[in-house]
C-alpha cells in the first residue's frame, strides 16, 4: 500500500512542533542527538526556512502528524532527519518518508543524501543499510551517505504526481474529519436537548 507523504508549508509550524513534543523523551534525544527541552523544539521548528528545505509528513485521520521528515540543504548535500510516532511504527512509514525525502533531494539536482545519528539508533541504522546508504561510524555516532542518481523527466514527473496523491488523501481526511466533528457536536446538541426535556407524569 502507498503512504501518501505530503510537502508542509511555513503554516503547519503548530502541528510539527506537536508532532515532536509528542515524542517520548528517548525518541526526542535519538532523533535530535540530544535530550531537548520543549521551548528547544519548539525554537527548532520556529528556525526552520520553508523556502530552502523541505518537511514533510504522514497525517492519521485526524490529521495528526505521525511522521515527520526535514530535508535541510546545503551546498552539495541534503541533510535528513526522520521522526515516528511509536504507535505507528513498523508500518512503512519511515521508510514512505525517507524515498520521498530522496525523491525531492534528487530533483533539486543534490547529488547526496546524508543522515548524522546515534549509532544506539537502531531504527535509522536499519533504515540506512535498507536504503543502501554508507555508513562510518565513530564514538558513538554515525554518519550515513547515499549517492543519489541525476534528475529526469520521469523522476520529475513522479514527483508531481506524487504531491497530486498526497493533497487528494489530506483533502479526504480534512473532509472526514470536518464530518466526524459536525457529526459529534450534532449528537451532543441532541443530548443536551433531551435532558432539558421535563419528564413524563
Amino acid at each position: 500500500m502507498t503512504i501518501p507523504v505530503q510537502r508542509l508549508q511555513s503554516n503547519a509550524r503548530p502541528a510539527l512542533a506537536a508532532h515532536f513534543l509528542a515524542l517520548p523523551a528517548d525518541d526526542r534525544r535519538l532523533r535530535f542527538g540530544s535530550s531537548l527541552a520543549g521551548e528547544s523544539i519548539v525554537a527548532y521548528v520556529d528556525h526552520i526556512d520553508f523556502a530552502r528545505d523541505a518537511v514533510f509528513a504522514v497525517h492519521d485521520d485526524r490529521l495528526a502528524l505521525i511522521g515527520v521528515a526535514h530535508v535541510a540543504f546545503g551546498d552539495d548535500v541534503a541533510e535528513l532527519g526522520l521522526s515516528v510516532l511509536p504507535g505507528h511504527r513498523g508500518h512503512g512509514i519511515g521508510a514512505a518518508l525517507f524515498a520521498r525525502a530522496a525523491e525531492h533531494a534528487r530533483n533539486r539536482f543534490v547529488p547526496r543524501l546524508y543522515m548524522h545519528c546515534l549509532v544506539e539508533n537502531a531504527t535509522i541504522m536499519h533504515m540506512a543499510r535498507k536504503f543502501g546508504m554508507d555508513i562510518v561510524t565513530s564514538v558513538g555516532d554515525a554518519d550515513a551517505h547515499l549517492a543519489l542518481p541525476p534528475a529526469s523527466p520521469v523522476s520529475i514527473t513522479g514527483e508531481f504526481v506524487t504531491d497530486r496523491i498526497a493533497l487528494y488523501d489530506y483533502a479526504l481526511k480534512a473532509h472526514t474529519a470536518a464530518y466526524r466533528r459536525i457529526n459529534a457536536a450534532l449528537l451532543d446538541a441532541s443530548a443536551a436537548a433531551a435532558g432539558d426535556k421535563p419528564s413524563a407524569a
